[in-house]
C-alpha cells in the first residue's frame, strides 16, 4: 500500500513538474521580448539619481567657489534664485550636506535653477540632455515609449509581462532544483562552467543565474506589480490588516498660480517675498520666506547627520514649514523624516518617521523601493541592476532552449515521415 501511495505521488509530481515547465516555457516566450525591454531599461536606470547628482555637481564645479566659505542662509538661496528667474514663482528649495554640490530651486512650470550654495552663483538649469535621456528610458520601462492615449495600452502590456516574469521567476525556483538531490546535480546547476556545446551552455547559464538571481529578482519583480495594478497595491495594505487608501484626486497642471506648490499658494507679500510677473503678464503671487532659516537651523539640530533637505513653498502666510530630511540616497523611506516648523518661534512641532507610518503603508513603501533596489541604499541598487541583467540573461537562454527543443522536435518528426514513407 505504501509503495503504491509513493507511485501514485510520484506520477502526481512528475506531472506537475511537466505542466509547470511547460507553462513556464510557454510564457517566456510569449513575454519574452517585453521582458527583455524592462530588464535592460531596468539596469540602464540603475543608479539614475546617483548619475544625475553627479551631473549637477559637475556643473556646479565650473563656478569657483571659496571651499572654506560658509553655506548661505537657504533665503538667500532662494532670493537668488528668484531673482535669475523673475518671470516665476519658487516652489521649493533642496540643499545637500556636501557644500560642494549645488543647492536646486524649483520654480512653477516644472523648471528647476541650481544654485552655488556658498556664492549662491546661478549656475542655470539641470542637465536637461541627461534628464531628457533617462526620461526615454523611463518611458520604455514603463510604456514601450508609447504616448498619449497609447500609454494606458503601454502600460497593460508591461503590467502584463511583469506578472509573467513573476511566475517565471517563482515557478523557476521549483523547476530549478534537481530531480535527485546529490553534490554532482547540484554542482552542474550552481557554478558556471566552461568547454560546453552551446546547448549545454545555454542550460548552465539559465539554471546557474536562475538559482543566484532568484529571490532578489522575485522581489524586484513583485515591486513592480502594485505600481501596475490598483488591486496589488490595496492587496498590501489589506494582507498589512489595514483599509487602503481613497484614490488620490487628479493633480492639478503645473503653471500659473496653482503650480507645484497647489491652490493654496497664493499668500500676501511679506518675509523677503516680492510680486513678480508671470509669463501671461498677470501678478505672480510671492511667498513667504519669513522664519525659514530658523526653522532650517531647528531642523537640522534634529536630524544632525541628515545628506538632504527640502522645503516646498505655498502653504498659508505665516504658517507652519515643512521640512523634508534624507540621511540615506533619495529611495530609503525608513531614514527620511519630515518635520513641521512653527514660523515664528521656530519650534518643531510635529515630526513624522517611517515608524509612524501604519504597517500598509510600510509595505507598500518598501514594495516601491524593493523594486529599484533604493531601499538597501547602494548595495541594493548594484543588486537590483545585476539580477535585472540577469533577467534578460535568462529569457535570451530560455528562449534559445526552446527553440532547440522546437528545432530537435521537427527534426524527429522530418525523421519519421522519411521513414514511413521509405516503408
Amino acid at each position: 500500500m505504501v509503495l503504491v501511495l509513493r507511485q501514485s505521488l510520484n506520477i502526481i509530481m512528475e506531472t506537475f513538474r511537466t505542466v509547470l515547465f511547460w507553462t513556464h516555457l510557454v510564457t517566456g516566450a510569449v513575454a519574452g521580448f517585453v521582458i527583455v525591454i524592462m530588464s535592460v531599461t531596468g539596469v540602464v536606470l540603475t543608479y539614475e539619481k546617483q548619475m544625475l547628482e553627479w551631473a549637477d555637481r559637475s556643473q556646479a564645479g565650473l563656478v569657483p567657489s571659496a571651499a572654506s566659505a560658509p553655506t548661505l542662509a537657504p533665503a538667500a538661496l532662494v532670493a537668488a534664485a528668484a531673482a535669475a528667474l523673475p518671470e516665476a514663482r519658487p516652489t521649493g528649495l533642496t540643499v545637500r550636506a556636501d557644500a560642494s554640490a549645488p543647492a536646486t530651486v524649483t520654480f512653477d512650470g516644472g523648471r528647476s535653477l541650481l544654485i552655488e550654495p556658498r556664492t549662491a552663483a546661478n549656475l542655470g538649469e539641470p542637465s536637461s540632455r541627461l534628464r531628457g535621456f533617462f526620461r526615454a528610458v523611463t518611458s520604455w520601462h514603463r510604456v514601450l515609449a508609447l504616448e498619449g492615449t497609447n500609454r494606458a495600452t503601454g502600460k497593460a502590456i508591461t503590467g502584463a509581462a511583469n506578472l509573467a516574469f513573476l511566475f517565471i521567476v517563482l515557478s523557476g525556483i521549483y523547476l530549478w532544483i534537481p530531480r535527485l538531490w546529490s553534490r554532482p546535480q547540484f554542482a552542474q546547476v550552481m557554478w558556471f562552467r566552461g568547454g560546453l556545446s552551446p546547448k549545454a551552455r545555454d542550460f548552465n547559464w539559465h539554471n546557474v543565474i536562475g538559482i543566484w538571481s532568484a529571490v532578489p529578482l522575485a522581489i524586484v519583480v513583485a515591486g513592480a506589480v502594485p505600481i501596475s495594478y490598483s488591486w496589488a497595491g490595496n492587496l498590501v495594505y489589506r494582507l498589512a490588516g489595514e483599509a487602503p487608501p481613497a484614490p488620490a484626486p487628479q493633480a492639478a497642471r503645473p503653471g500659473g498660480q496653482g503650480g507645484a506648490g497647489g491652490p493654496g499658494a497664493t499668500g500676501r507679500p511679506g518675509g523677503g517675498g516680492r510680486e513678480r510677473r508671470n509669463d501671461a503678464g498677470g501678478e505672480a503671487p510671492s511667498i513667504d520666506l519669513s522664519g525659514l532659516d530658523a526653522a532650517w537651523l531647528a531642523a537640522q539640530a534634529q536630524v544632525p547627520a541628515w545628506r538632504t533637505m527640502s522645503v516646498r513653498f505655498g502653504g498659508p502666510t505665516n504658517g507652519p514649514l515643512v521640512i523634508s530630511l534624507d540621511e540615506g540616497y533619495g529611495g530609503q523611506p525608513q531614514l527620511r523624516r519630515t518635520l513641521t516648523v512653527d514660523r515664528v518661534s521656530g519650534a518643531v512641532v510635529k515630526a513624522e518617521t517611517f515608524d509612524h507610518l501604519g504597517a500598509g503603508r510600510r509595505a507598500r513603501s518598501w514594495l516601491r523601493f524593493a523594486h529599484t533596489g533604493e531601499y538597501y541604499g547602494l548595495a541594493g541598487q548594484t543588486i537590483a541592476g545585476v539580477v535585472s541583467a540577469g533577467g534578460a540573461v535568462l529569457v535570451y537562454t530560455g528562449v534559445a532552449l526552446a527553440l532547440r527543443r522546437w528545432w530537435a522536435w521537427r527534426r524527429r518528426r522530418a525523421q519519421r515521415c522519411e521513414a514511413s514513407q521509405a516503408a
